[in-house]
């Protein structure tokens, strides 16, 4: 990707940033298809400068599960990187802010995460996954 299209992109996020908080949620609380977005800030893995990011979200069980499609790229999207390395996140949920713990899925659950929260909630999903050629990565935020 060149120079010009991730600073484009990355002034389309802070611009989507902007209008989230501005509006409680009310403009880019939801993504295509109905899911629910939050805003999920964590520190950069190599920097440690908080970057926050609108991901889309389930509930599951008082947790959040969010999941790196990337729009069905190649490659996991920053964000989920930055939070592999992470033990904490901060999340807003509209006007609520809220600290989680932090826990990357693995094998039988995050496929079981995928198959009955993800898919079952929004079975379009699945497109990311064959698009990527990738198995999407999927994490759980507890509220702290």
């Amino acid at each position: 990707m060149n120079a010009a299209v991730k600073r484009l992109m990355r002034a389309g996020n802070r611009l989507a940033v902007f209008l989230y908080r501005r509006s409680n949620g009310r403009i880019g609380g939801t993504a295509r298809g109905g899911t629910r977005v939050l805003l999920l800030t964590v520190p950069g893995r190599k920097s440690g400068t908080p970057h926050t990011t609108p991901v889309s979200y389930f509930e599951d069980e008082g947790g959040y599960v969010v999941t790196g499609t990337a729009g069905g790229s190649k490659q996991d999207p920053q964000w989920f990187r930055n939070l592999r390395a992470a033990s904490r996140a901060h999340v807003e949920l509209g006007p609520r802010h809220l600290d989680v713990d932090v826990q990357v899925a693995l094998g039988a659950e995050r496929d079981r995460l995928w198959r009955e929260i993800v898919l079952a909630r929004a079975p379009s999903f699945a497109t990311y996954e064959d698009k990527s050629g990738r198995v999407i990565p999927v994490a759980v935020l507890t509220p702290l």
